[in-house]
């Protein structure tokens, strides 16, 4: 196969789902697995240097094309619909899942202090949270984790790529002090 880097780049264009090198491996049926990292590694790098509209990812434990971030006020206008936002409920549910995983639905009500069925039954229907199995004990209450949809959606390679309690915490402090200068900023004029 003299044309490799073509068939893979074939292949990422096509998919619609990050793809694996496995699942890659196993399209080509070649146990090759380096000079398929190789290629993934080639073509990240000539999208770059060429500073094309799209750049390859890697994302859910998979590599995808995606739209360079700087294109996006016109990437959307292609799209008719508007993406559909999260309400806040779905995103302190989501952010509870994605730190405490695996969870219970009685122990995200206990953190939020609110009743969460509607909210966890969305985010199941927009395949952002699975359902992982169910805990032995009474009633057999349900488990919830994160989905690759997910891993996705945030543009994380994995779990382990969350922010820390650390790096929330200096986003808030950074967060303040730009707002704090802002508002001297304008009481000073």
């Amino acid at each position: 196969m003299n044309n490799l880097k073509s068939i893979v780049e074939s292949l990422l264009f096509a998919s619609d789902t990050p793809l694996t090198v496995d699942k890659i491996k196993g399209i080509l049926e070649t146990e090759d697995r380096k000079s398929i990292r190789n290629i993934l590694t080639e073509l990240a790098e000539e999208y770059d240097a060429q500073n094309r509209g799209f750049f390859l990812s890697e994302v859910a434990g998979g590599y995808q094309l995606r739209t360079r971030p700087e294109c996006r006020e016109w990437t959307r206008k292609l799209r008719s619909t508007r993406p559909a936002r999260l309400s806040r409920a779905a995103l302190e549910t989501l952010a509870i899942i994605a730190y405490k995983q695996p969870v219970l639905r009685s122990d995200i009500e206990h953190l939020r202090g609110v009743d969460c069925g509607g909210t966890l039954h969305t985010l199941l229907e927009r395949g952002i949270i699975r359902v992982l199995g169910r805990k032995d004990l009474p009633g057999r209450p349900v488990v919830y984790g994160t989905s690759k949809r997910f891993l996705e959606l945030f543009d994380l390679r994995d779990l382990n790529s969350l922010p820390t309690l650390k790096d929330i915490e200096d986003l808030g402090q950074e967060w303040l002090s730009d707002s704090n200068e802002d508002s001297n900023d304008s009481t000073s004029s």
